[in-house]
């Protein structure tokens, strides 16, 4: 064998030994991965997003994949003639726009099941209304009404328990239904962060389009890669956060302040992002972690 074939190989053990201390760690915790954006809309990354997973899935982990398709909802939007209406961040959600979304997640959770089986792991595809896994109440954007879009009270953590002990691995739509069984769209960022809070996750994934927390989103020098839950609440007090990372980032903060070890925030557009993060020594996205942690 030549000697760059040895090294090739030696790195390759070098990468095995590097994620060991990883593996033991998180062995049997359970990780809750929040899977949309652009990550979800290119065929080649999602492919190698639902890899990952199953990949720490078949190394010990317990995963559940909350996903979106916000994207996919607005093109069967507009194939009906209507145009996409959002109101700080949120899907105005009428009668007809919810039975497409409806129909759209349903489609794509059932893809993203597929994805898994063939990779040899057994998954379950669900949404918030099966089992009672999502119970909410009407949502409101800063007084408006954006019609059926539902905020979590109350999560049946069972439901999950139980697949989880039977070996499948959960992959949730983000719907739920209220008090009168009226079916509402939820926030997917929000439906990930009340699973992850309901079922004592060790970790919070958020697969995002950016590389992750920026204190000046127009300085690259200004990234952060680990802060703490009150660092976070800090920099959104100081009026540094702001757009489409200020939910994000006060979902983050609840989740840790609520039990939930770690939240990552990566960019879902690298391939393996995932991977890269939880074990490797330095990282590539940002942390928020517990304040005793420091």
């Amino acid at each position: 064998m030549q000697q760059k074939d040895m090294d090739k190989i030696m790195k390759k053990a070098e990468v095995l030994i590097e994620a060991l201390p990883y593996i033991q760690q998180f062995n049997r915790k359970i990780i809750v991965v929040k899977y949309g954006g652009s990550a979800m809309s290119n065929e080649e990354l999602q492919k190698n997003v639902i890899k990952d997973v199953t990949l720490l899935k078949l190394v010990g982990f317990k995963p559940i994949i909350v996903h979106g398709g916000g994207k996919e909802i607005s093109r069967w939007v507009a194939k009906t003639g209507k145009e996409a209406q959002f109101i700080n961040g949120l899907r105005v959600t009428d009668d007809e726009t919810m039975e497409i979304a409806e129909m759209v997640l349903n489609k794509v959770n059932k893809s993203l099941v597929t994805m898994v089986q063939e990779l040899g792991v057994n998954a379950v595809g669900i949404s918030g209304k099966d089992g009672g896994l999502l119970k909410v109440e009407k949502k409101y954007a800063d007084g408006q009404d954006i019609g059926f879009v539902g905020d979590v009270k109350e999560v049946n953590a069972n439901v999950i328990y139980d697949l989880l002990e039977n070996d499948f691995l959960p992959i949730v739509a983000p719907i739920g239904l209220d008090d009168k069984f009226q079916t509402y769209n939820i926030n997917a960022d929000d439906a990930a962060c009340a699973i992850a809070k309901a079922v004592g996750a060790d970790k919070l994934v958020f697969l995002t389009d950016i590389e992750g927390l920026y204190k000046d989103i127009n300085d690259k020098s200004s990234f952060i890669s680990r802060l703490t839950a009150s660092q976070a609440d800090a920099l959104i007090e100081d009026g540094f956060i702001g757009g489409g990372m200020l939910p994000k980032l006060n979902n983050c903060t609840s989740a840790i302040k609520n039990g939930v070890n770690r939240v990552h925030i990566l960019d879902g557009r690298i391939l393996h992002c995932l991977l890269l993060e939880i074990f490797t020594h330095e990282g590539i996205g940002t942390a928020i972690i517990k304040d005793e942690e420091i």
